[in-house]
């Protein structure tokens, strides 16, 4: 983090009050404030470059696919980042580079592209997968921008927060809340707990827990939540937040979801080789 950010708006107060400012000073002036923010919030001068694939071409058009990205990374900035730090860099393409992160999203867990090892790339990258005919009647937006913050922030999947000397919580920062939303450029966005949810002490009064500001003291959920506990070290479970909850998680295809990767006995998917071999 930067100990010392310029002022890129100084060398332009000074002189004439009737001094404007070409077109391509502008543009200059407001690439070097968001740079500037991100150093501040984010933990390098770098963003992470996310690769957004689109294998679900029989359910999201190409000009669909752009604005969703483009909503999420307007999203990202201006309500996640504030809170978590962490820039990224989201873009649409085919051909990601072997240093991005990915994600991906497929029409469902039989894709010909579905690898089986979800959380990394065949270049070991971290990557997170969308699986848009499963979804239901939940938006893909939904989907996406709850799949990109839990990735950003634990993107092995492999992290906990200790509630007491027994039991840990999952890092997930929007199973708590996760049929929750609100909208960005027309585009619902996943709700999402704040850092003070992984916190297991009290909180002075007014303190947020989630960005709708829903819940109101750590490691609590809404009825259409759920969250991961691990106890004793070892058994790993699941709470929800009603029994509405619990019947409508039962019908999901779990398969290649990062909740499963934490449990030894979750749902995976084989991936293309293992496939090939068991036909």
């Amino acid at each position: 983090m930067l100990d010392y950010i310029p002022d890129v708006r100084r060398p332009f107060m000074l002189g004439s009050p009737h001094f404007s400012l070409p077109s391509n000073a502008v543009i200059s002036m407001k690439k070097a404030k968001k740079r500037a923010t991100r150093a501040l919030l984010g933990r390098s001068m770098k963003p992470v470059r996310i690769a957004c694939i689109n294998y679900a071409q029989e359910t999201i058009s190409g000009r669909t696919m752009r604005q969703l990205t483009a909503a999420l990374q307007k999203c990202y900035d201006k309500h996640f980042l504030p809170v978590w730090g962490y820039p990224v860099d989201l873009y649409v393409t085919g051909k990601p580079k072997p240093t991005d992160w990915q994600l991906a999203y497929f029409d469902d867990a039989s894709h010909k592209n579905m690898l089986g090892r979800h959380e990394l790339t065949h270049r070991g990258q971290p990557i997170s997968k969308i699986f848009v005919k499963a979804l239901g009647d939940e938006p893909v937006s939904v989907a996406a921008s709850h799949e990109l913050f839990e990735m950003v922030l634990d993107p092995m999947a492999n992290l906990w927060a200790d509630k007491n000397r027994n039991t840990q919580y999952a890092y997930e920062v929007c199973d708590a809340v996760e049929e929750d939303s609100f909208l960005v450029s027309g585009f619902e966005m996943s709700n999402f707990v704040y850092p003070s949810w992984f916190e297991p002490f009290r909180h002075p009064r007014g303190t947020k827990f989630d960005h709708n500001g829903t819940l109101k003291e750590p490691f609590s959920m809404t009825e259409g939540g759920y969250v991961i506990k691990k106890v004793n070290g070892e058994r790993v479970i699941r709470v929800f937040g009603s029994p509405e909850k619990r019947r409508r998680f039962a019908k999901e295809d779990r398969r290649g979801h990062r909740s499963e990767f934490r449990d030894p006995r979750g749902v995976h998917h084989p991936g293309r080789r293992a496939s090939k071999r068991q036909a």
